[in-house]
């Protein structure tokens, strides 16, 4: 199997489990995504368009900038939550990689 080969199925099969994961365990996880909810987009739509339209390796250090963005938004989230202007349980939905 090639590296092409391969780049292109791993990819497809990290969208495939962002697609369940989208499907099946976000609506059910009890919180949102604090990125989605400061900017409009999720960390699944961020990484899963990164791992359409780029290589694996590009895709990865993608998905690694966009959980610091997370976190960084989820702090952001609970300094305003502390005071009072949003009513919401902020809890990042990514871990530091």
């Amino acid at each position: 199997m090639t590296s092409a080969v391969l780049d292109r199925s791993l990819r497809h099969l990290a969208v495939a489990a962002i697609d369940g994961y989208r499907c099946h365990l976000s609506p059910r996880k009890g919180f949102a995504c604090p990125h989605r909810l400061l900017t409009g987009v999720s960390c699944s739509e961020r990484v899963r368009r990164a791992l359409v339209e780029q290589t694996l390796p590009v895709a990865l250090a993608t998905a690694r900038r966009q959980f610091g963005a997370c976190t960084e938004a989820a702090r952001t989230l609970k300094r305003r939550n502390s005071h009072g202007t949003v009513r919401c349980i902020v809890i990042p939905c990514c871990l530091p990689l």
